[in-house]
């Protein structure tokens, strides 16, 4: 990573984000024959690399065995769709194979993740890293292929979840960029291959464990069942949501569950049906305070949460815990505009009658959308929860999501622009009003959010707002890489810099940072955009 030479009295410099950016794309870059790939900082045991069961082993693979020192396995069964298998059968965990390089975010995050991929592909295009940005999306169409959907990200305890469906807009974003292919054959033939692809992994999304109720909506559900994740190493972070909610009573909506520390044989029996098997997992053994453990019912929802990418959030629950039964804003704005993008790759190859399906698709869902998500009477979307059949009134960022995905009215959208003051801050757009202390709400704010909203508000002609806001974000940036010469994971929006103190959950600010650097990119791309009339 560049440093700066004095941080306490760097002047932020654009210039400088753009070096740091620059030698950070290739820092982040892994392949299978890198070594530093198969480094698992969340899983320490002897480096395992995974080969599909449907693919004949790789030439050169050898090579990589020897001079990695890596365990090269085959998974046991071809896999078609999430939930087929369950990692928790094999006897160690490992990294899946990818066939072409990828950009890792930074950290202990050294895997190719689903949605900050849209995010780094973006960035790629923009800094004419063509080639990279088309291996990115050509390893996430392997995924689907081979491991059944877009993963949250290549690792084989990811095999039970993907992430919010962005594959659509990767595959749109390849297509869109003229220097992605030598010629419209070449682009043809490839969108040709991608298409089925793609379906097979929106299909994730309708399935009956992804539908939230009868709404005609989705909702995230991990096929890990209930149990504690399993690249949770150890019972901390689940002790500190045990007793969080033990200190916070009147916040707690059932996750608790009177247990003893040392359940007998006839106890631990009920708990695999209440809470979690605690002889087979030591992390659900030891999640355990004061005398009481969580309800199976949370851990569905905390699995749900890590899909959603906001791990974690209030938004939905404490810690998260009941966002399995909430119809989101985000992920069905997402499935409309893959809806859309789907569409529109259909009508390409000459697919009239898959082209209506997913007109008459994305119609049903807007309606569904207006109907469960728009609130008239706060002039912003909210989360639907299912369960009790009561909209939320919790004020989230993902309420621009709609206007990235074009499924708003343009009353809808200048009613929206009208709520900006509650999540506009000194540095960009903070992610709720909410001060829980998790590192998904207020007062912090994050690249992709932030891009999602700047470039749904420019899409409807709001283009000085987006630029305000693009400002600021990328001023946040500029800042924080002048105080200590690194790109972070997310910003605090109050202070406008890295300060990022986090109690509730996850407390680390990643260095990297694969999608704050792609967004940072798109971002100046837009302010030096001479705005469109739409």
């Amino acid at each position: 990573m560049l440093l700066a030479t004095n941080a306490s009295a760097a002047q932020p410099d654009p210039q400088k984000t753009r070096a740091y950016i620059d030698h950070a794309w290739d820092t982040l870059t892994r392949a299978m024959d890198d070594c530093s790939a198969l480094r698992e900082s969340k899983v320490t045991t002897h480096p395992v690399l995974y080969l599909p069961a449907d693919m004949p082993t790789p030439p050169g693979l050898a090579g990589v065995v020897k001079h990695c020192n890596v365990d090269v396995r085959v998974l046991p069964q071809v896999i078609g769709k999430l939930g087929d298998f369950s990692p928790a059968a094999l006897s160690k965990q490992g990294l899946l194979y990818l066939p072409h390089p990828y950009v890792v975010p930074g950290g202990f995050f050294n895997e190719m993740y689903g949605w900050d991929s849209y995010f780094i592909v973006l960035g790629l295009i923009a800094d004419h890293r063509d080639a990279m940005a088309r291996d990115m999306v050509d390893n996430a169409l392997f995924e689907v292929q081979h491991y059944g959907a877009v993963l949250n990200a290549n690792r084989t305890y990811y095999l039970t979840r993907s992430q919010p469906p962005f594959l659509g807009a990767m595959i749109r974003a390849v297509l869109d960029d003229p220097a992605s292919f030598k010629d419209k054959a070449e682009a043809r033939a490839w969108l040709a291959q991608a298409y089925p692809l793609a379906v097979r992994d929106y299909s994730t999304w309708t399935r009956k464990e992804h539908l939230a109720g009868d709404t005609g909506l989705a909702r995230y559900y991990d096929y890990g069942g209930s149990a504690p994740v399993l690249e949770m190493q150890d019972s901390d972070y689940l002790r500190g949501v045990i007793a969080w909610l033990i200190a916070h009573p009147s916040d707690d909506p059932g996750y608790l569950v009177k247990a003893s520390e040392h359940p007998d044989d006839a106890e631990a029996m009920r708990l695999k049906v209440t809470s979690c098997d605690v002889r087979a997992s030591k992390v659900c053994a030891g999640a355990w305070v004061n005398g009481y453990r969580l309800s199976a019912d949370y851990y569905l929802g905390d699995r749900a949460m890590r899909e959603s990418g906001f791990d974690t959030t209030f938004r939905v629950g404490p810690f998260g815990g009941s966002t399995h039964q909430y119809a989101t804003v985000d992920l069905n704005s997402l499935l409309y505009g893959y809806e859309r993008d789907l569409h529109d790759f259909a009508a390409q190859l000459g697919n009239d009658v898959d082209a209506k399906r997913w007109t008459a698709a994305a119609v049903v869902r807007k309606a569904a959308i207006d109907k469960y998500l728009w609130r008239a009477d706060k002039g912003m979307y909210m989360d639907y929860d299912v369960v009790t059949g009561k909209p939320s009134d919790y004020h989230f960022v993902s309420t621009y999501y709609p206007l990235w995905a074009g499924v708003a009215s343009q009353l809808q959208a200048k009613a929206l622009r009208g709520n900006l003051g509650i999540f506009e801050r000194k540095g960009g757009l903070q992610i709720s009003d909410q001060s829980s202390g998790a590192q998904w709400d207020a007062p912090f704010g994050w690249a992709p959010t932030n891009w999602l909203a700047i470039a749904g508000l420019d899409a409807y002609g709001f283009h000085d707002d987006a630029r305000r806001i693009a400002r600021e974000f990328t001023g946040t940036i500029d800042r924080s890489l002048a105080d200590d010469g690194t790109i972070r994971e997310k910003y605090n929006m109050v202070s406008g810099n890295a300060d990022v103190k986090i109690s509730a959950g996850y407390k680390d600010n990643v260095i990297g940072f694969g999608w704050s650097n792609g967004v940072y990119l798109k971002l100046q791309q837009l302010l030096n955009e001479t705005p469109s009339e739409h």
